[in-house]
């Protein structure tokens, strides 16, 4: 496997990141609490900039790229801790809308690689997170569409998106394979409620209630009864990008805690001169790494489509919630009590790596389904 970037995808990592560094201060953007919508204008720039257009393919108007593009892009994001909803749109809503049929890709991919359309995929259910075969949402026919009937949960950007992917049971019993299918709707469509929430890191998401929610035939993606397997497919792909987004930020943590050791001091020198804690950093750099390593793999075998992929992306998510909790727990002790205020990015930055291990599934979730495959 070659893990160098190309000329192409550095210079993408070079825009994103200038980007980034134009952004205020992190502890600056986060300091309000309040349900903060996606910044409109910083999302025109990624549409200018063609970030939107990077997954898709020429045909649908994107620029043909992939996913070792879109891993370089999210890992710039996630060095500046850049609130978005990239992951919710382009990565999961544009990862299922891929894979649909010509006409939903010609009537809504357009708006979306322009900035006017934002997307949120519903798909985890209260007691069932990272179970879509326990999916209990309903999909009973009706003549020539369906009536959706169920609660989904911790929707991503669910109260900002201008349509929602559901995945729901039109056939058999939660735990089946076979019965699920996806839908797109529109959130203002009757019986659809809403109900917007933040997340332990700020980020937004919503709950999302569905009452007698009537959905054409035709806005179906894929084939009735098959939705899991391309569930299943984008949400590797959404673990791709979080890990990105994970390793970007995990870099930014151990790099600001690094400076901050050789400019504190006690008993008049800094702390960096200090061995023990020396050696808390380079165990910091060997887990961040170790990450690195397997993240560059599961992406390339997810692109390739190797076999094992989806063990890769298990290995990857299991590494993530072990190594960001080690990482982001150093270095909050390292800066001290000053680490978990808000004036400094670290604390900020420990909520983020904290919400994304619990995101798709924990370590322990993946460490069992790696086993298990």
């Amino acid at each position: 496997m070659n893990f160098s970037l190309s000329d192409e995808q550095q210079m993408l990592a070079d825009s994103v990141r200038r980007l980034v560094q134009g952004q205020a201060d992190v502890a600056l953007r986060y300091a309000d609490k309040s349900l903060a919508t996606p910044d409109p204008v910083l999302w025109r720039q990624f549409a200018e900039a063609g970030w939107l257009a990077v997954p898709f393919a020429e045909d649908d108007g994107g620029l043909g790229m992939g996913r070792v593009e879109t891993m370089v892009l999210m890992e710039e994001l996630g060095r500046g801790l850049v609130r978005s909803p990239y992951l919710a749109t382009v990565v999961l809503g544009g990862g299922l809308l891929r894979r649909a049929e010509a006409p939903l890709r010609a009537r809504y991919l357009p708006d979306l690689i322009d900035g006017r359309l934002q997307l949120a995929f519903a798909l985890d259910e209260y007691e069932r997170a990272f179970a879509p075969e326990n999916t209990a949402v309903t999909a009973r026919p009706d003549g020539d569409a369906f009536i959706l009937d169920g609660t989904k949960a911790a929707v991503l950007n669910g109260a900002d998106a201008d349509r929602l992917v559901v995945l729901a049971r039109n056939g058999g019993q939660p735990g089946d394979v076979q019965g699920l299918t996806l839908f797109l709707l529109d959130p203002a469509t009757d019986g659809v409620r809403v109900s917007p929430h933040r997340m332990v890191d700020g980020y937004p998401a919503a709950q999302v209630m569905l009452e007698g929610v009537r959905v054409a035939a035709g806005d179906r993606i894929g084939v009735a009864g098959e939705g899991l397997t391309i569930a299943q497919d984008v949400v590797d792909e959404g673990i791709l990008a979080l890990g990105a987004e994970a390793v970007g930020a995990l870099s930014r943590l151990l790099d600001d805690t690094v400076e901050y050791s050789k400019t504190r001091k006690q008993f008049g020198v800094p702390i960096g001169n200090f061995q023990a804690l020396q050696h808390r950093m380079a165990d910091m750099f060997m887990h961040l790494e170790q990450t690195r390593s397997l993240l560059l793999a599961a992406t390339l075998k997810i692109a390739e489509g190797h076999d094992d992929a989806r063990q890769a992306v298990h290995a990857l998510k299991a590494q993530l919630g072990r190594a960001g909790r080690h990482i982001a727990q150093e270095a909050v002790q390292i800066h001290g009590g000053m680490g978990m205020t808000d004036e400094l990015a670290v604390g900020h930055y420990f909520k983020r790596i904290t919400a994304i291990d619990g995101l798709f599934g924990g370590a322990d979730q993946h460490l069992t389904a790696f086993a298990a495959s």
